[in-house]
C-alpha cells in the first residue's frame, strides 16, 4: 500500500493562508488521482480537492476560488494552498492516493482557523 505523509497545517487567523503537502512513497502501481479530504469534529469526512495525473482538478464548492491543489508527478507530491481561510475550514485534512487497486490514506494534519 502507498504510504502518504502529510506536512504543513497549523493555526492561522481567519483570512490567512496555509499550505499542506503530501508525499507518497512505497509506490508499486502507478498513482492516478490524489487529493484531500477533511473532517471537522462531529461531521462526516468531505472531499476538498482532487487532481489526476493529467492535472485535472476538482474542488468542493465551499473552497472554490480560495484553495488550489497542485501536483508534482515526478516527486509524487501534492500541495494544497489555502487562502482566505475561514473558521469553518477548521478540520483534520487527510491526503489520499488512488491506484488501480486501492485508495491509500495519510494520517491527517490539523488545520485550525481562529476567528
Amino acid at each position: 500500500q502507498v504510504q502518504l505523509v502529510e506536512s504543513g497545517g497549523g493555526v492561522v487567523q481567519a483570512g490567512g493562508s496555509l499550505r499542506v503537502s503530501c508525499a507518497a512513497s512505497r509506490i508499486i502501481f502507478s498513482i492516478t488521482a490524489m487529493g484531500w479530504y477533511r473532517q471537522a469534529p462531529g461531521k462526516q469526512r468531505e472531499l476538498v480537492a482532487s487532481i489526476t495525473s493529467g492535472g485535472s482538478t476538482n474542488y468542493a464548492d465551499s473552497v472554490k476560488g480560495r484553495f488550489t491543489i497542485s501536483r508534482d508527478n515526478a516527486k509524487n507530491t501534492i500541495d494544497l494552498q489555502m487562502n482566505s481561510l475561514k473558521p469553518e475550514d477548521t478540520a483534520v485534512y487527510y491526503c489520499y492516493a488512488n491506484n488501480s487497486i486501492t485508495r491509500s490514506w495519510g494520517r491527517g494534519t490539523q488545520v485550525t482557523v481562529s476567528s
